[in-house]
């Protein structure tokens, strides 16, 4: 072997010996970058929950009015049982923190709770979705696949929007709360499942009914115990509430000054009527946050719906 050659050779494995100390080096500082944000998501969601901790009433849920009152009462009374319940109640209104909060509360707390929005799944891939397949059922279909309501065996499966269900697949679930039994899309097999099923509409079901265009028979099941959530309008003192709430969450969440409100601000946000409700509200604080300077939020921070 020449002289040359060797040369080469051993300026290539030092040029590779450093090549890999720096790839060490990045790996580390990759390995590390990574620890820190984990951490700071973890200190994030503590700090919020410590937040929730604060401010929850019932149930974990915001809210101390009169109104907010009489559903907490009811959910005492609900939970404990294994009956379905219909969730009534505006957009934006919380309606599946109230479907958790009757899982959390029932004795089927230690299963899974999975919740499924009707309103966004496509009606060709619903009863997939919900149901599960078999291998070949279609064209995407490599493997079994299990649904919601095998997945979610033993607890709580929560349908938000149901009124959006098509009628074809709303005689199957009628199967499933009378029977306990479900068949996987392309299977001649029926599967048995222990499942308790909440339901929530911002729609007028019995309406619907009238109307063809939602079963009867569905509804009748499902209304066993029917729950309806105020909107935030009617729930009188809690405005200011979740305000306090929402402003120190942001503060958590951001690493930011506590905003403050100014009387006027808050006249404003008291008097609104909410049609997005506790949804909306959270997001005009999210606005408003984001564009105030100062440590105070005043009128004019708002958006123009509210200051009109």
């Amino acid at each position: 072997m020449s002289e040359s050659f060797e040369n080469k050779a051993r300026a290539a494995l030092h040029e590779l010996h450093d090549q890999a100390s720096r790839a060490g080096e990045l790996g580390r500082l990759v390995e590390l970058l990574d620890s820190a944000s984990r951490r700071a998501a973890d200190s994030a969601a503590s700090s919020t929950d410590e937040v929730t901790a604060e401010f929850a009433g019932r149930f974990g849920m915001i809210g101390k009015s009169p109104e907010m009152e009489r559903l907490f009462d009811l959910l005492e009374r609900v939970s404990a049982s294994n009956v379905p319940v219909l969730i009534h109640g505006e957009t934006g209104t919380g309606k599946e923190l109230v479907a958790k909060a009757i899982h959390n509360a029932s004795p089927r707390c230690a299963n899974p709770f999975l919740a499924e929005n009707c309103a966004a799944i496509a009606a060709s891939l619903l009863e997939s979705e919900l149901f599960g397949h078999v291998r070949g059922a279609f064209t995407d279909a490599s493997r079994d696949r299990d649904g919601t309501f095998v997945a979610a065996n033993g607890g709580t499966v929560f349908l938000d929007e149901i009124g959006d269900m098509p009628l074809a697949m709303q005689a199957k679930i009628l199967r499933v709360v009378q029977d306990g039994e479900l068949r996987p899309v392309g299977s001649n097999k029926t599967r048995k499942v222990d499942v308790r099923l909440v339901a929530a509409s911002h729609r007028d079901l019995a309406g619907m009914v009238k109307t063809g265009a939602f079963r009867q028979d569905l509804l009748y099941r499902l209304n066993v115990i029917t729950l309806e959530i105020p909107a935030l309008r009617e729930r009188s003192g809690d405005v200011r509430l979740l305000t306090d709430f929402y402003l120190r969450k942001l503060a958590k969440e951001d690493g930011t000054t506590l905003r403050t409100l100014s009387g006027e601000a808050l006249d404003a946000l008291q008097g609104y009527k909410w049609p997005g409700n506790v949804r909306e509200l959270e997001n005009e604080l999210r606005r408003a946050t984001a564009l105030t300077a100062g440590p105070e939020i005043a009128l004019s921070d708002l958006s123009p719906d509210l200051t009109a």
